[in-house]
């Protein structure tokens, strides 16, 4: 469930960057480009945010990010190994020095007994900052597990800037 003006929270995380004269880049597969889209409905974002990678499929995500195939065949595209390979190649492939990447299973079908729908899968790492990763098991529909993931994906980005969670 949806806590957070995800708005204001985008606008927090934009404080956030600027205050440390950072840039952000997204690596986002499940949610479509979501957290960049809040990201750059805020005016002046582009002092903050430097690009979006939207990967949907397997091989988008080897071609734009470089996640090894290797890596995709054994632990699949929702997985940890995964969204790490996202944020580093996301961080490679662009001049960001703050990434987060999200993949995951948004439904309705699509998800087994081991990836049920609702998984989601999060990486957040950056040039001076230690990578973390997270997996969230979200309920609701497609859309409320979307913007679920957009919810945790920002909340993560000032966590890792600030050391607090929210």
């Amino acid at each position: 469930m949806q806590r957070y003006d995800l708005s204001a929270l985008a606008e927090a995380v934009g404080d956030a960057l600027h205050e440390r004269g950072l840039m952000l880049v997204t690596a986002e597969s499940c949610t479509g480009g979501g957290v960049a889209q809040r990201i750059t409905a805020i005016a002046g974002s582009s002092e903050w945010f430097e690009r979006g990678f939207v990967t949907y499929t397997n091989l988008s995500k080897e071609e734009m990010l470089g996640v090894t195939h290797k890596t995709l065949i054994q632990h699949g595209a929702v997985s940890e190994e995964t969204v790490r390979e996202m944020v580093t190649g996301a961080l490679a492939r662009s001049h960001g020095h703050v990434a987060v990447a999200v993949s995951g299973i948004a439904g309705p079908g699509g998800g087994s007994l081991d990836k049920p729908v609702g998984m989601v899968w999060f990486a957040w790492g950056g040039v001076a900052y230690p990578m973390v990763s997270r997996c969230v098991h979200f309920s609701g529909n497609r859309a409320e597990v979307r913007t679920q993931a957009v919810e945790v994906a920002l909340l993560g980005i000032l966590e890792l800037l600030t050391g607090r969670a929210r």
